[in-house]
This record gives structure tokens, C-alpha cells and sequence, in this order.
């Protein structure tokens, strides 16, 4: 009788380890399924380490990538210089995480049907981008190397982000790591670069300053061409005398702001570049941006005041500073930029891109005011001819880098209700903000309004 007991009791506890391991595996499998059939180089959705299937459109339908039959690109040259660091190429060189990130989408995959679309043609994917803009921004880019964005700060759409060098993924050129044309040709510098922001810093400096103290708005700056720190100096290109804070920021004046930065501190300084969301990572659709930098090291009052001019060690993200653009603009609460907008499969909808409207980070009192100080710049000094029929506040900027030419870059926003657009272009060893980045953002804009008409 012990004897059967026993064996009954052995039974018993296989059965219960049976049990509990078919519950583990059924966990693990509703938890991790999609993982175990999408990694990379999955046999189920990757062929030669793409996804090996579905279709990629821009915003009106326009194909960018045919994923079902290799890799077919579009039949316009520009259009695949200008998105390919977006869809990638055939081997692996540009990767394109969003479409790796939403890999499950485009195969159809689910824990009860599997791969349930495998082996026919997948999904098709519809990015923010417009096809208009991008091969505009292309154009405008000419030569230089660098990157122009341009998003809907109210919903997010990254409607054009080209990155430069470029080239032709169904002609791949031959070339060295010392051919000076196509150095950093696999970064897209949109999301992986870190630039020296120059004077397009002197916005964070001046949104501080306001959020801490709003009588500043009421003082004036006397700027004699030098800005006396212990026995160095902060220099301008020439002396501005007395001026307003709007005149000041208008003029980009140096000694101004670096009055201002000495008077903020460090601390505060530092509190509000993290607030702002300057140096921090951006991360949208399986993409996440590369860190910026601000700190301030050893010579502290000196350093502080040439890192709230944009040098020192400052380093932003393009992306990050168009989303701080975006929060300006929208009265301090900016929107997460995202790339995705749809996926579907046969007309059944597998992903929706989820907006994010993003946190408050300035007060609507601070951001009214940066609006009309930048807008400001445009119509005194950049000339609001260049932006027909729009309303644009903007700042340039110069980033001295050692040994090369200045980066130069621009930052700003169209005030539209219809239009609302934050943007962003770095170009690199290039010169000044105002006589490079200016006629590029022109025409891009006016291919972005295009395609949003």
C-alpha cells in the first residue's frame, strides 16, 4: 500500500512539474513570442538580413521601398539619395531601425496566427515623410554635408529630415575612408550626430534668464566689443553699445549674453538645459538620438560664459534642438517627433503611431516671448522676404571648430496655425547661419508647405 502511495505521489509531482512547465512556457511565449520569430535574421521575416517583406511609402503614398522581391527602391534618383538613410541599404551599411523596430507589423505576426502573413506581402508602411520635401532639402543641401528637418510641432510628423553625403543604393559608389566626399556617408546625422551649437545656444540662455527672471525683458546691455573676465576676455565682431535684451538677441551679442550667463550661475544654468530637454537622448519608432552636452569645467566663470554662447564643450542633437524649437513655438509644450504613421496589412491595420503631445517644460509667458524675439531676427535681420507668405522667428548660429570652418547653423519655426512647423539645419565647416542655412531652409520649407497643401 506505502508502495503505491508513493508511486502515486511521484505521479503527482510529474504531473505538477509537467504543469508548471507548460505554464512557464506559455508565459514565456505570450511574453517573449514576438522576440524568439522577429530577432534579426530570423528565416520567418528576414531574407539576407532585411526584412524581407512589405512596402514603404512617404506620407501620399509614394513608394520608397518595395521590400518583397529584395530590395526595389524608387525609380526617382533623388528620392533614393534622400530617404536611404531612413529605409537603408542592401547590405546592412545604413540600418533602418524603425523598420527592424516594427518588424512584428509588417510581417502580420500574432501569439495566436503566428506569421500569419509570411510568404505573401506583408505590410505597408507609411512614414511622415513627404517625398517633395526630402528630394528639395536634397537639392538644397548641394554639396554640403550636414542635416535639414523640419517636423509638425503639434502632432509630431517628421515631415523631411535629409541627411548629406548621401548616395544611390542601386548604385553604390567606390570609395576610401580618406575620400574627404563621403566621410561619416553612414551617419544619419539627424539622429546620431552631436553638433557645437554656436549662437543658436544663445535661445536656451535667453529662455533661462526669462523663466528666472522676468524683469530682465526690461534692461538694458552695454556692449563695447569685449566682455572683461578676470584678464580674459569674451569678444563680438564689433561694438553694439546699449541695448535692449530683444536688441541684444537680435545682434547676437556675445558680451550681452555672457552678462547674462554670469548673472544666472552655473547651476541654474545647467538645471535649465536639462529641463529644456537640450542634452538629452530622443527616442521614437526604435530610433534613439545621440546625447548633447553641456558642463562647465575648471576657470568657471569664463567657461560659463562661453558655453551660454553655444562653445565651450556644448554639444546638441539635431533632433533634440528641433523638439525644443517645437516646444517654443507651441507655447512651451512641445510634441516627441515620430516617423511611422501606419502599418497595414491588406487594409487591417496593424500599428497606429501613438502622438505624444510631450510635457511642459517653459512657461507660456517665456515662450511668447522667445516667439517674438525670434520672429524678430527674421523680419530685422534675416529678411522676411525669404519666407513668402509665412510668419518664421529664427536664430542663427556659428560653431567654431578647431581647424575647419564654422558649422553653420540655424534653428527656428513657421507660426501658423495650418502650417506649424519647427526646424532644424546643421552644416558642417560651412561658415555663417545666415548666408548658408537660410536660402536651404527656404526651399525646403516651401516644398514642405507644398505637400501639406
Amino acid at each position: 500500500m506505502n508502495r503505491i502511495a508513493s508511486r502515486a505521489m511521484v505521479l503527482f509531482l510529474l504531473v505538477l512539474l509537467l504543469l508548471g512547465g507548460f505554464v512557464f512556457f506559455l508565459a514565456e511565449y505570450l511574453v517573449k513570442a514576438d522576440d524568439w520569430v522577429i530577432f534579426p535574421g530570423s528565416p520567418h521575416v528576414y531574407t539576407g538580413g532585411n526584412i524581407g517583406c512589405g512596402v514603404v511609402v512617404d506620407k501620399d503614398g509614394a513608394l520608397l521601398l518595395d521590400l518583397n522581391e529584395g530590395r526595389r527602391y524608387s525609380n526617382l534618383l533623388p528620392l533614393r539619395q534622400s530617404t536611404v538613410h531612413w529605409v537603408g541599404d542592401r547590405y546592412g551599411s545604413i540600418s533602418a531601425p524603425s523598420l527592424s523596430y516594427y518588424a512584428a507589423e509588417m510581417a502580420g505576426f500574432d501569439v495566436i496566427n503566428g506569421v500569419y502573413n509570411y510568404g505573401q506581402t506583408g505590410g505597408v508602411a507609411e512614414l511622415t515623410l513627404s517625398a517633395k520635401a526630402q528630394m528639395a532639402a536634397l537639392e538644397a543641401m548641394g554639396s554640403y554635408k550636414g542635416t535639414v528637418a523640419v517636423y509638425n510641432y503639434k502632432t509630431g510628423q517628421l515631415l523631411c529630415a535629409v541627411t548629406t553625403p548621401t548616395y544611390d543604393p542601386d548604385n553604390v559608389p567606390s570609395f576610401t575612408e580618406e575620400d574627404e566626399a563621403y566621410k561619416g556617408l553612414y551617419v544619419n546625422r539627424f539622429t546620431q550626430s552631436s553638433y557645437i551649437p554656436g549662437s543658436i545656444f544663445k535661445i536656451v540662455t535667453l529662455a533661462a534668464a526669462l523663466e528666472t527672471d522676468p524683469d530682465i525683458v526690461n534692461k538694458t546691455f552695454v556692449c563695447r566689443g569685449e566682455y572683461k573676465i578676470g584678464n580674459e576676455e569674451i569678444t563680438c565682431e564689433g561694438a553694439h553699445w546699449e541695448q535692449t535684451l530683444k536688441q541684444a538677441f537680435c545682434n547676437s551679442c556675445n558680451c550681452a549674453f555672457a552678462e547674462i550667463a554670469l548673472q544666472l550661475g552655473a547651476d541654474t544654468l545647467t538645471e535649465y538645459v536639462e529641463k529644456f530637454g537640450i542634452t538629452k537622448q530622443v527616442s521614437f519608432d526604435g530610433i534613439t538620438t545621440a546625447k548633447g552636452n553641456f558642463q562647465i569645467q575648471s576657470n568657471a566663470d569664463l567657461n560659463l560664459a562661453w558655453a551660454s554662447i553655444g562653445q565651450h564643450l556644448d554639444l546638441v542633437n539635431p533632433c533634440a534642438f528641433m523638439t525644443f524649437m517645437g516646444a517654443i513655438a507651441n507655447d512651451g509644450k512641445g510634441s516627441t517627433p515620430y516617423l511611422v504613421e501606419e502599418i497595414a496589412i491588406n487594409g487591417n491595420r496593424t500599428y497606429d503611431a501613438k502622438r505624444n503631445s510631450g510635457d511642459r517644460i517653459m512657461s507660456k509667458e517665456t515662450a511668447a516671448i522667445l516667439q517674438a524675439y525670434m520672429q524678430n531676427n527674421v523680419t530685422v535681420k534675416y529678411g522676411a522676404d525669404n519666407f513668402p507668405g509665412l510668419t518664421v522667428g529664427a536664430k542663427t548660429g556659428t560653431g567654431e571648430v578647431e581647424g575647419k570652418k564654422p558649422n553653420a547653423m540655424l534653428a527656428g519655426f513657421v507660426d501658423n496655425e495650418e502650417l506649424p512647423l519647427a526646424f532644424m539645419v546643421c552644416v558642417e565647416d560651412a561658415g555663417y547661419g545666415k548666408t548658408v542655412c537660410i536660402p536651404i531652409i527656404s526651399k525646403v520649407l516651401t516644398a514642405v508647405r507644398e505637400s501639406m497643401d
